[in-house]
């Protein structure tokens, strides 16, 4: 659905994944994206901040860097 430009139905499938497995950090990457590209950026910048604390529970560095600047554009962008 993300690849789709369906962002919301997207956010609503990958809260499932996140939620049935909480240490899925390739998903909460995904969530972020789908929220952030669906003008939820507060949401997506929560999404981002878990699958960070996700990530770096496994030892994941490559997808703690990357979420960590998106999480880093939003709170920028939510600045203002």
């Amino acid at each position: 659905y993300l690849k789709a430009g369906e962002h919301s139905r997207a956010a609503e499938y990958l809260r499932e994944a996140v939620a049935s497995d909480p240490a899925y950090s390739a998903a909460w990457k995904a969530l972020g994206k789908a929220l952030a590209e669906d003008g939820r950026e507060q949401e997506a910048l929560e999404a981002y901040r878990r699958g960070i604390e996700a990530a770096r529970a496994k030892g994941d560095k490559q997808a703690e860097k990357e979420m960590t600047v998106f999480a880093r554009r939003l709170e920028r962008s939510l600045a203002g």
